[in-house]
């Protein structure tokens, strides 16, 4: 079954709890990245853990390998359910993420970035990668769970390809999910139905819930279409 999972890309915590209140029992996974973790800190955690949510932490940790493995052992500590490093770092630096996350024993789950979802293939090109986007993610995946890492983030478009170069059991998280009238920065997106067909254990949604006037309205069309994903029931 897929999970949802709401991005709280808010600007601080007050916005955050806003967005949290509004959705109620609907939703139990959370996304805290970047732009929040770094306006609040760790409290930001704490205070969804307080109220019985789960974390994803998604801070995408590419550094040495002792920085990483550093970094990721905090994460656990701080009671993060799910979190992020990025691949392109290398088996070392993936093996020291584990490594670290086994030492801490909060079952916590560490999944890979692949590719990231604004990406496409003139970007890969830019930044020296071979193939297509799509080709890179795929042969990230493949060495994902060889590392360490219990799966990977990968774009919708990606998701066939990478679920089949994993071993089975593995994590599929998969954001960029748009509704179809809109793609902002994101460039290979797909919708929540086709996510949930295709193999995505979690799904992040982020701006068609938190921008929407009525973000339990907005979560409940996306857990409908999630639902007819995993039926096989056509997104149209």
């Amino acid at each position: 079954m897929s999970h949802l999972v709401v991005a709280l890309d808010a600007p601080c915590a007050d916005a955050a709890r806003q967005i949290v209140s509004a959705l109620g029992p609907l939703v139990e996974w959370y996304k805290v990245g970047s732009v929040l973790f770094t306006a609040e800190g760790p409290s930001v955690v704490a205070d969804l853990k307080n109220v019985g949510k789960r974390v994803f932490l998604d801070l995408k940790f590419f550094d040495i390998p002792s920085t990483v493995g550093g970094a990721v052992g905090q994460a656990c500590r701080l009671g993060a359910d799910l979190l992020t490093v990025h691949l392109l770092g290398g088996r070392q630096m993936v093996v020291a993420a584990a490594e670290a996350r086994d030492a801490a024993g909060t079952g916590t789950r560490i999944v890979g970035v692949t590719v990231l979802t604004s990406w496409d293939d003139s970007v890969a090109r830019e930044v020296g990668v071979s193939g297509s986007a799509a080709e890179a993610a795929a042969r990230l995946a493949g060495r994902a769970r060889e590392w360490g890492a219990d799966g990977v983030v990968c774009a919708p478009a990606d998701l066939r390809a990478v679920r089949m170069a994993l071993p089975e059991p593995s994590v599929i998280v998969c954001p960029g999910i748009r509704s179809g009238r809109g793609q902002d920065d994101q460039r290979r997106t797909g919708t929540a139905c086709d996510a949930a067909r295709n193999g995505a254990d979690f799904i992040v949604v982020g701006r068609p819930i938190t921008a929407s006037a009525d973000p339990a309205a907005a979560a409940e069309a996306i857990l409908e279409e999630m639902k007819r994903g995993e039926t096989g029931v056509d997104s149209r």
